[in-house]
């Protein structure tokens, strides 16, 4: 356990491989993993704000109980914002390394969203991956429903030199329009502010960042739906915790629950993981 920007405490994971990641207890908050044979996969701000009221603008965000606006909760819930228990670490010369996170209910969740829960994070490491897998389970005696994301933001070179893959045919909401349409790019580029729900998703995604050669394999389970985001030059200059140049560093896709809220019953549990692998693109 180390201190963190603004003393926050986080947790650093390192294997013998040489690869690194690194988790915020404030909001169970992985902000870095760099693979034992590359550089940084994920971006975080310069300009975020690692205080204990607001979320750290990059990194993996934990949405629960709820996506964005869509509902009376407070955008993406209120997970993301609260101080998580590290709960274990396992680690041997072979296996992963792995830690666990954990948030129940408390005066404030309860104050604005009255159910009981059991949420943990748990973040593995191996040589080529990071693995991240929530697990929500209803401790109370109220049938509760919910949706989720791990709203990770990927590190781009250029993201206008980037691609993502496997994607072509499927529908989704494009939150800018207000449309619903059908994919028709089966490799999708970048050229402005982008916001989409993809319905049922394909288990696995490619992100292309051809200007540094590599590929990032983005893999989910118990997660049906995917959302692409960047926010373009206009709407990154009015963001607060986000340079105005940055939109061209990032994009996040992400594994999400919104199509079809989870609901659990008393005693009933759900996960969902996403699996991250990066590789480099052959020369030629």
């Amino acid at each position: 356990r180390f201190e963190g920007v603004n003393f926050l405490p986080k947790l650093r994971l390192s294997h013998p491989s040489g690869g690194v990641a690194e988790v915020y207890l404030h909001g169970a908050h992985v902000t870095s993993w760099v693979p034992a044979a590359g550089d940084e996969v994920l971006f975080v701000s310069r300009n975020a704000a690692f205080g204990r009221d607001t979320s750290i603008r990059g990194g993996i965000p934990v949405v629960f109980p709820q996506f964005a606006d869509e509902g009376p909760l407070p955008k993406h819930g209120f997970v993301r914002t609260q101080e998580w228990t590290w709960l274990e670490a396992d680690s041997s010369d072979d296996d992963p390394v792995r830690v666990t996170l954990q948030l129940e209910q408390n005066s404030t969740t309860q104050a604005i969203w009255p159910y009981a829960f059991q949420a943990r994070l748990s973040v593995q490491l191996t040589e080529h991956e990071l693995t991240t897998e929530l697990a929500v389970t209803n401790t109370g005696d109220e049938t509760f429903a919910f949706t989720s994301a791990l709203h990770t933001y990927f590190r781009i070179t250029d993201v206008r030199g980037s691609a993502i893959v496997g994607l072509g045919g499927v529908g989704y909401r494009d939150k800018v329009t207000g449309e619903h349409r059908v994919e028709s790019e089966p490799v999708l580029t970048i050229s402005g502010e982008v916001d989409r729900i993809y319905w049922n998703a394909p288990p696995e995604l490619r992100i292309q960042d051809s200007r540094a050669a590599r590929d990032i394999r983005v893999r989910s389970s118990g997660f049906a739906d995917a959302v692409v985001w960047n926010p373009g030059k206009e709407l990154a200059r009015k963001l607060p915790d986000f340079g105005n140049q940055e939109y061209l560093e990032m994009i996040c896709v992400e594994a999400a629950q919104i199509g079809v809220p989870v609901t659990l019953k008393p005693g009933a549990a759900w996960r969902g993981s996403q699996q991250l692998q990066l590789s480099r693109q052959n020369a030629g």
